[in-house]
């Protein structure tokens, strides 16, 4: 175990001289809780999941969809709680890292950096694919062209000023906010079925006839269930650059999910009543729903405005991801070379070549397979959300049991309980992802253990901004 470090200073001898530079390079603090709200609402991304993500759940989970999504929610409750104490103990721009590094040892932090880097690499991607899908009604794209173009423009935004990526994800995210509505109000108006049908978990099977939900189907759903409003953790990502974060990352993460959750819940539910038929649902094809509920024009105009969603999604987790990439650089994660380049900041305060470094292999990751994203995914953000839970209950021990912060209430049942549901539903998810993930984080031990554990004294010191720590 290891708590956060300070700056090593160098070797007398010189054997094991850090880093130089003139000391850590830090993020400018220019936004407060309504800028951090508009950014980390923009990277959950509301419409453009809605629109992208719970189609593929309608197709395997049917009318259980809305079911399975409201128990995704009330976890990940238990969740932003645990993001909330964690923040603002850890107001780290290596978000769930520098978290899990503090509390529970230098090996856990590094390995759910790898689950959480995973995550900001392959969303942004799966994401972007649908703009294709919302932009038919005007031209015809290859969703993996389409999706890196957009990957590419949301990197170009990256690089600008984070107070004026504020206000342009926040304009993107009221026109996002407006499609999702529209959507809630036409599926209402035209209801086929009851209240009843969203407890009933039927979804039409290939002959055509309804077949059951199985409790087993909905667990291994929530993997994807909690992919749905994951975004609120980018509060804790931009706890560096939050004015006053001991207060405002709480208030951020939590105002955050409990906003994206009624904008993506309440369309689903009215998706489910007013489908006209289970085969209907089970296909997925909103746009085509909301074409038929009310005339070809709206249905133009909900699909522009997903098609502005899902751009905006892509400036948000760029945004998100070059920060964690900087981060790791900052904390000495990688060769010395390589942490020099991460961690330059540009003329606008932002970390460019880590921007660019996500952006474009994100660009790339638009022509791999779908379903694999989708799999991987989910069961990365599952296991990141393992970590930090067991982070969490790790927080009040020591000197963090008087340390000032925002505190959960149920401590320390709520993280218990959270560790125990994730690991059941990491159990129920497909071998072949449980596989590519399992993978990954075993070539990345093997890094800790030949480059990083050697070196603890030059290499992966998780530290906390100066001004963070009063």
């Amino acid at each position: 175990m290891t708590d956060t470090l300070r700056p090593v200073p160098a070797a007398v001898d010189g054997s094991a001289v850090p880093d130089r530079h003139d000391g850590p390079q830090k993020l400018k603090r220019s936004i407060g809780v309504v800028g951090g709200t508009l950014l980390t609402l923009s990277c959950v991304t509301p419409a453009s999941t809605l629109f992208v993500v719970v189609p593929d759940l309608f197709g395997s989970l049917g009318t259980a969809t809305a079911l399975t999504i409201a128990i995704g929610s009330l976890l990940c409750v238990a969740v932003a709680f645990c993001y909330s104490e964690l923040g603002t103990l850890i107001p780290s721009a290596g978000g769930e890292y520098a978290m899990v590094s503090t509390m529970a040892g230098r090996l856990a932090g590094w390995l759910v950096f790898v689950l959480s880097l995973l995550v900001v690499m392959i969303v942004p991607p799966v994401i972007a694919m649908g703009t294709a899908d919302y932009l038919a009604p005007i031209v015809h794209l290859d969703p993996s062209l389409a999706g890196a173009a957009v990957m590419l423009l949301a990197t170009l935004a990256g690089l600008l000023d984070l107070r004026a990526n504020a206000w342009i994800t926040g304009v993107f995210l009221v026109l996002e906010v407006i499609a999702a509505a529209v959507v809630a109000v036409l599926g209402f108006a035209h209801s086929e079925r009851g209240a009843g049908s969203l407890v009933s978990l039927d979804v039409a099977g290939t002959d055509g006839h309804a077949d059951t939900v199985t409790a087993m189907l909905i667990v291994s759903g929530l993997a994807i269930a909690l992919f749905v409003t994951q975004g609120f953790s980018t509060a804790v990502y931009l706890s560096e650059e939050l004015e006053n974060p001991r207060r405002n990352v709480a208030r951020t993460v939590l105002a955050t999910l409990a906003i994206s959750t009624v904008i993506i819940l309440v369309p689903v539910v009215g998706i489910t009543l007013g489908a006209s038929d289970l085969t209907e649902l089970t296909g997925g094809d909103i746009g085509a729903m909301v074409t038929a509920w009310s005339n070809s024009a709206v249905g133009t105009f909900v699909s522009l405005c997903v098609a502005l969603a899902i751009v905006n999604a892509g400036i948000v987790m760029v945004i998100q991801n070059s920060r964690v990439l900087f981060a790791s650089a900052r904390d000495k994660a990688w060769p010395r070379p390589v942490n020099a380049v991460f961690s330059k900041l540009g003329r606008f305060g932002s970390p460019w070549v880590a921007t660019l470094a996500v952006g474009v292999p994100g660009a790339l990751l638009c022509f791999v397979d779908l379903d694999t994203l989708y799999g991987v995914t989910g069961v990365s953000v599952t296991g990141m959300y393992l970590l930090v839970a067991i982070a969490a209950l790790l927080a009040r021990r020591g000197a963090h049991r008087h340390t000032h912060a925002w505190r959960m209430p149920l401590w320390p049942v709520v993280p218990a309980v959270l560790i125990a549901v994730l690991a059941y539903i990491l159990t129920q998810q497909e071998t072949v992802h449980l596989l590519w993930t399992g993978g990954i984080t075993a070539a990345a031990t093997l890094y800790w253990a030949f480059y990083l554990r050697p070196r603890p004294g030059t290499r992966w010191l998780v530290s906390i901004p100066e001004d963070a720590r009063d």
